[in-house]
């Protein structure tokens, strides 16, 4: 006999013992009611106790929407495996289900010093007095040691007035709570104000919001009041200036300079000649030339958005600020301007080394003249590969071997375009801010971290979405009849089937 005939005959002994099953099943138990009935019981015991072994083993959920709403981002992972601290996560009067008790407890699979723990307030008094909870109230605590940090439902979502879709940013503020109470270096940062008509509370709100779920202290500085660039901070941002400094923060802002204070510098495109011979000085300091009147234009498809040669894709370079968004969607600049930089020569005399950050493509061109409504390059306009994005390294004193003292430096990230960052809509289709398309928040918030020696905070983050979804009265009724209505017909026609096989027997 060969092989074939062989696993033909085998195949054949299986087909029989199946079949055989099938038939003791049907002579000796759906054929008696009781044995019938016992039979569906033990399957239904058999599908409890599978789903109480499964809630048990407390699996990851399987995420399919598309932004990966209800599982964990690697970065925020990275944030807290090697937290040492133990960290208590008190749910207060949630449910058991809630979806975001799922995405806390995978924060203790990633770190088991991190515990989720689902209370009322009248079965923990002692969480209920220590933090002032009152029977009824929901909210989340997170705890470690003497630090906390409370969070409401509300402060999960944030809601869009303009497009009117509920966003959740759960994983966001949990994290950051999560590292906030666990960490005791947390980045001071100071947005200058008084020389801009962008500011945290106007235009820049999505901003605030994203910086503080990074576990960043912001705070806003006049330096017309404070006399000088707080000792604390790590990082300085200044955006768009639509006048000149003053000499008060001229000085204050050199001398935080020489201090060896990092900047983080927002540059919007001009369309008339601004004097302004103090801001110029600071900038200045590291090589920056004053800014020319203008706006990049693309000439390249692949990298401007939607035949709009003004909205320009830059080039993102391989930097340690940029690393994390080489493979992503890249930015979307509007009517960027171009950075100018001094002479090589000059830079090394004054210590400074240059970093390209973002690039135009190379038949990018210049456009001076507002007049010209053609999108195609016009003669006498330059065209070249421009630099929009470049961070500046200043050395204010060398490293020294001796001592074993490090090189203290000052370090300028410069953007050729403010509005990237702001709540500005993109287009007047869109309400959606511009901050939150393709990358944009990532630049800033990495170059945030840079500044502040927080490189682990450098990542590409995962973008938020609708959240809710409130079903029409026709899809209600569907889905009630496929949980309720369905099982019931199966039902009613198992026992029709086995009413009338009783009679024929």
């Amino acid at each position: 006999m060969n092989k074939e005939s062989k696993e033909l005959i085998k195949v054949e002994t299986k087909e029989k013992k199946f079949h055989k099953f099938i038939e003791i099943i049907k002579k000796k138990w759906l054929i008696n009611g009781s044995k019938t009935i016992l039979l569906v019981a033990i399957i239904i015991g058999i599908f409890f106790a599978i789903n109480i072994f499964m809630e048990s083993l407390e699996l990851t959920p399987i995420d399919f929407s598309q932004e990966q709403l209800f599982t964990l981002t690697q970065e925020s992972k990275d944030k807290v495996r090697y937290i040492g601290e133990n960290v208590k996560i008190y749910f207060i009067e949630y449910s058991e289900d809630d979806t975001v008790i799922d995405l806390a407890k995978q924060y203790g699979k990633v770190n088991p010093n991190i515990e989720v723990e689902v209370i009322k307030a009248s079965e923990r008094p002692d969480i209920a007095q220590k933090y002032e909870i009152s029977t009824g109230t929901t909210g989340i605590i997170v705890e470690c040691g003497e630090k906390f940090k409370v969070l409401s439902p509300s402060d999960l979502v944030t809601y869009d007035y303009s497009t009117y879709e509920t966003i959740s940013v759960a994983e966001e503020k949990l994290t950051s709570a999560i590292t906030s109470v666990a960490t005791t270096d947390i980045p001071k940062v100071y947005f200058l104000t008084g020389y801009s008509n962008l500011s945290l509370s106007n235009g820049l709100q999505y901003l605030d919001m994203y910086l503080q779920n990074e576990v960043n202290d912001v705070e806003t500085v006049d330096i017309l009041t404070t006399g000088k660039v707080p000792d604390d901070c790590d990082t300085l941002v200044i955006v768009m200036p639509s006048k000149d400094f003053d000499e008060l923060a001229t000085n204050s802002i050199i001398d935080y300079i020489n201090r060896g204070g990092n900047i983080l510098w927002f540059q919007a495109a001009t369309a008339q000649k601004l004097d302004t011979p103090n801001i110029n000085k600071v900038l200045d300091v590291y090589g920056i030339k004053p800014f020319d009147v203008g706006i990049i234009m693309e000439t390249d498809a692949d990298k401007m958005l939607s035949d709009m040669p003004d909205y320009i894709l830059p080039d993102v370079q391989s930097t340690e600020v940029t690393q994390k968004l080489q493979n992503s969607e890249g930015l979307i600049l509007l009517d960027a301007t171009k950075i100018n930089t001094a002479e090589d020569e000059v830079l090394t005399e004054r210590k400074v080394e240059k970093t390209e950050l973002l690039k135009t493509g190379d038949e990018a061109f210049f456009r001076t003249n507002f007049y010209v409504m053609s999108d195609e390059h016009q003669e006498g306009e330059e065209q070249a590969s421009f630099t929009v994005g470049q961070m500046m390294t200043k050395t204010l004193a060398d490293a020294n071997e001796e001592t074993g003292e490090q090189a203290k430096t000052s370090k300028l990230i410069i953007f050729g375009e403010a509005y990237f960052i702001s709540d500005v809509p993109l287009s007047q289709n869109s309400q959606d801010p511009a901050i939150r398309y393709r990358q944009n928040k990532d630049v800033v918030l990495n170059s945030i971290a840079y500044l502040s020696n927080r490189e682990e905070d450098i990542v590409a983050r995962k973008s938020t979405g609708i959240v809710t979804y409130t079903a029409t009265e026709t899809e209600n009724n569907i889905i009630v009849a496929i949980i309720f209505t369905v099982p019931c017909i199966i039902i009613v026609a198992g026992a029709v089937v086995w009413f009338i096989r009783r009679r024929k027997k």
